[in-house]
């Protein structure tokens, strides 16, 4: 047999007679597509994943004995951890207007983004027997995670709202309040983005899960959660760093819509919304690069 590469032909040798077949239509089997057919059949399971993420949100608590009220006792809990250690104790509270709505909006919004990227990262590996057995775009799991955290953020987006309306120095309703639904979006997108650069890693080594943790713990200190940037760091340089944290421009942009009826700038917009479109972008990239490998390799 022997195969003419110009027109991907193969010419077969039958007897006394060669015959030709066309071999440009065939594909090998389990080879990565194209990145926009990729995309486009990722695109027909979008059905697929909202129905997964909706079911694992109604079974995540299901073994508690208080269910998916935990989905919102949780970031209360953290709150109130934070808020006798940072507020009451180390006093960070002092000069931030409406301390306890500026803390409840930081922890409520960081767990979120904290929890897409943790369990985006090891939604292959945790949904390892999935992958082995099915033959689907793999950017389906940290997708499905990503959006099965946005649902079950939603109850307790709410309860972040009440407690706004209802705690002490309690804030007056604003179409600025709208804001937080753009802010949100990117806050997701930003999350899909980190969750699929992670995934891929995780999924070869699995010791970097471990490793997500500390990093969240990292972001969690770096982003103004308990107290505000401005007040502790004073140098010009480490302040406009600590600024371009994307979770930072999330809580501040919040905290000024909802809290000071002040509208983020068009910097806040430009800053958070260049790190959520490019993280999206450069982390399908990355994923889709080792889509072929998912599920062949044993992670270690």
């Amino acid at each position: 047999m022997s195969t003419d590469r110009a027109d991907a032909r193969t010419t077969v040798a039958e007897g006394p007679e060669r015959v030709q077949v066309q071999m440009s239509g065939l594909q090998r089997v389990g080879a990565r597509l194209a990145l926009h057919h990729y995309l486009a059949r990722l695109w027909r399971f979008r059905d697929f994943i909202y129905f997964e993420a909706r079911a694992s949100v109604g079974t995540r608590n299901k073994n508690n004995l208080l269910g998916n009220i935990w989905l919102v006792l949780t970031p209360l809990l953290n709150g109130l951890t934070y808020f006798l250690v940072f507020g009451v104790l180390l006093q960070t509270s002092r000069g931030v207007e409406n301390y306890l709505g500026f803390l409840v909006i930081g922890v409520f919004m960081f767990q979120f983004t904290s929890r897409c990227v943790s369990q985006g990262a090891n939604s292959l590996v945790s949904n390892r027997s999935v992958v082995k057995a099915f033959d689907f775009p793999r950017a389906v799991m940290p997708i499905s995670t990503v959006l099965k955290e946005l649902l079950a953020f939603i109850p307790a987006l709410v309860m972040m709202i009440i407690l706004i309306l209802v705690l002490p120095e309690a804030e007056q309703v604003t179409w600025l309040w709208l804001l937080v639904i753009p802010i949100l979006l990117l806050q997701v997108l930003m999350g899909l983005g980190i969750s699929l650069i992670l995934a891929r890693w995780v999924s070869r080594v699995r010791d970097i899960s471990q490793l997500i943790t500390f990093g969240n713990r990292l972001w969690l200190y770096g982003s103004g959660v308990f107290y505000s940037v401005e007040r502790f760091v004073s140098d010009p340089d480490i302040l406009a760093i600590l600024e371009l944290n994307p979770m930072h421009q999330v809580l501040e942009m919040t905290r000024n819509s909802v809290l000071y009826a002040t509208a983020p700038g068009w910097e806040n917009w430009l800053i958070l919304g260049g790190w959520a479109v490019g993280l999206t972008l450069i982390g399908t990239l990355v994923f889709w690069k080792a889509d072929e490998k998912y599920g062949k390799e044993e992670t270690r």
